[in-house]
């Protein structure tokens, strides 16, 4: 998630310099869905010191780039593939009974 992110994060800045001549998209998209992945970074470090804002700050980023690409005009579907992402760490914090990901966070 850290590094996947930081490769997001610095794509978006690059293509933030580039979008008005070529990409045709606006460039505070690009500069939202950029400070976006750095919230993500951040959510991800505090899931590893096991605490719950962190899942509940990657629902808040997910909903804000939701928006964000729908206002650029993606399509529905592709924009609701990125909710799964929720649901899958979600589920992932749920493995386990006793011993869940889930019961372990602060």
């Amino acid at each position: 998630m850290i590094i996947l992110n930081s490769v997001f994060i610095l794509t978006y800045l690059a293509s933030a310099v580039v979008a008005s001549s070529t990409l045709r998209l606006p460039t505070f998209a690009l500069l939202l869905l950029s400070l976006v992945g750095i919230a993500n970074v951040a959510c991800a470090i505090a899931l590893f010191k096991w605490k719950k804002a962190g899942f509940y700050g990657f629902i808040g980023t997910t909903a804000v780039a939701f928006i964000v690409n729908l206002s650029i005009g993606l399509d529905i579907v592709p924009a609701l593939l990125g909710l799964g992402g929720v649901g899958m760490l979600y589920g992932i914090l749920q493995i386990g009974n006793e011993q869940s990901g889930w019961r372990q966070l602060d």
